[in-house]
């Protein structure tokens, strides 16, 4: 008796092989038999993607997004590995889901395997970001972006290898903007790197990022402005500055111990917290020097979460901290608990500020970048009034006439941003997944 196509079916099943920290049985439930590139429609979310020598799709499972890379099955083993260990360092990186290996065909041809990652809700790939509005600087924040990345990424011994705007994803971070690495395929994990191994990464980076910003200017993407290759080596000075004021030796005279808590202001300004200090004296006692020992990223986000429960981006936790403290002085509670003054803010003036948003607009930006949004709008209008705006009608007039004209950064659909003109060969060239 011949095999029918049930028994075909169980026969792929059977030759499947799910690796997952947190398994999910609807994996199984797409077609993995199937090439990547022809998958169907109705698995497959319409998300923006960026370029990549790899397939890539985004996919609809359990009621979220996954972006899916179609990959030989050793590298998508070790990325996933090293995925994981970078979050199990807090860095920003997407998170993983798992690896799918042992895929044949219905013919029997065996298909690449498949590493799995969690798409990272209101971010974007650089190519679709320029294909909004955006401000005339948006490049050179973009830059700025990714130096706080590499930077936070070598303090944890992290060697990248392929450094570049399309090996990232980005979030609007209080009109600045977040990033996260999302391809980890070269990366090394390291207990320190080398000054060769930092400047190494750092000129890969500056190589890449040029050549992606003459693809952007060749297609009338970019600012005019802008010069490639100079805005491209602006992140090795970024770079060097922010490692230097995070790593640097400080020497001054004992008189001046001020200078320690100035030095630890500096480092949380940048958005670092200072976990231990190093600090000498010299023989003969008359000079003091210190050093970060240990440092991590997130002072206010990490502070905003304690006292509200919010989780959001450094920038945006910033901004809310201070819309928090300009509640506490104007209901006269600065000698009150911080923590009772937060659950009134929160309960008072961001909660009903991001509820006033209308359902079918809430997919625009999330909630801390509204909120964020809204308070400039209400200093742009008090501005122009020349007195204080209500924030309810600063609310109102943003919902009116903001808002509405933006594009839907939980999705943005329709955006394809491979779709867009590429000037340079791209064979070597890693994407965003």
């Amino acid at each position: 008796m011949g095999r029918g196509h049930g028994d075909r079916v169980r026969d792929l099943l059977m030759a499947l092989e799910i690796t997952s920290a947190r398994p999910d049985p609807a994996l199984f439930d797409l077609p993995w038999s199937i090439p990547l590139a022809d998958w169907p429609a109705e698995h497959l979310a319409a998300l923006p993607r960026g370029i990549s020598r790899h397939v890539v799709r985004f996919a609809r499972l359990s009621g979220r997004v996954i972006a899916i890379k179609e990959i030989e099955a050793s590298l998508a083993a070790r990325e996933y590995r090293m995925l994981r260990a970078l979050g199990r360092l807090h860095l920003p990186c997407v998170e993983p889901v798992g690896v799918v290996t042992g895929r044949v065909s219905a013919t029997g041809e065996p298909l690449d395997a498949c590493l799995v990652t969690r798409q990272l809700q209101f971010s974007l790939p650089y190519r679709a970001l320029y294909s909004q509005s955006l401000r005339p600087d948006t490049a050179a924040r973009l830059i700025d972006a990714l130096a706080v990345l590499l930077v936070k990424l070598h303090l944890d011994g992290f060697w990248w290898g392929d450094v570049s705007l399309s090996n990232t994803l980005f979030r609007r971070d209080a009109g600045a903007f977040a990033a996260y690495l999302v391809d980890a395929e070269t990366g090394e994990l390291h207990e320190r790197l080398s000054d060769g191994q930092r400047d190494h990464d750092l000129e890969i980076a500056r190589v890449n990022i040029a050549g992606e910003l003459m693809d952007l200017e060749a297609g009338g993407f970019l600012e005019s402005h802008t010069d490639p290759v100079d805005t491209a080596t602006e992140i090795v000075r970024r770079y060097h500055s922010l490692w230097g004021e995070l790593t640097a030796i400080e020497r001054f005279g004992l008189g001046d111990r001020w200078r320690v808590d100035e030095r630890i202001r500096r480092l949380n300004a940048l958005g670092f917290d200072v976990d231990e200090l190093a600090m000498s004296t010299d023989f003969d006692g008359t000079t003091l020097q210190i050093q970060p020992k240990v440092v991590d990223s997130g002072h206010h986000s990490r502070r905003l979460l304690r006292l509200t429960g919010l989780d959001v981006e450094e920038n945006q936790a910033r901004r809310l901290l201070n819309d928090l403290d300009s509640f506490r002085a104007a209901t006269d509670r600065l000698g009150e608990d911080e923590s009772l003054v937060a659950h009134d803010w929160l309960v008072n003036v961001y909660e009903p500020t991001v509820r006033a948003i209308p359902r079918e607009l809430t997919g625009k930006l999330e909630a801390a970048e509204v909120f964020h949004e809204v308070l400039e709008h209400r200093w742009y209008l008090s501005e122009r009034a020349n007195h204080d705006t209500p924030l309810a009608a600063a609310i109102e007039d943003y919902v009116r006439v903001i808002l509405p004209a933006k594009p839907d950064e939980r999705a943005v659909l329709g955006v394809d941003t491979v779709a867009m003109p590429v000037l340079a060969d791209l064979e070597g060239v890693e994407g965003p997944e």
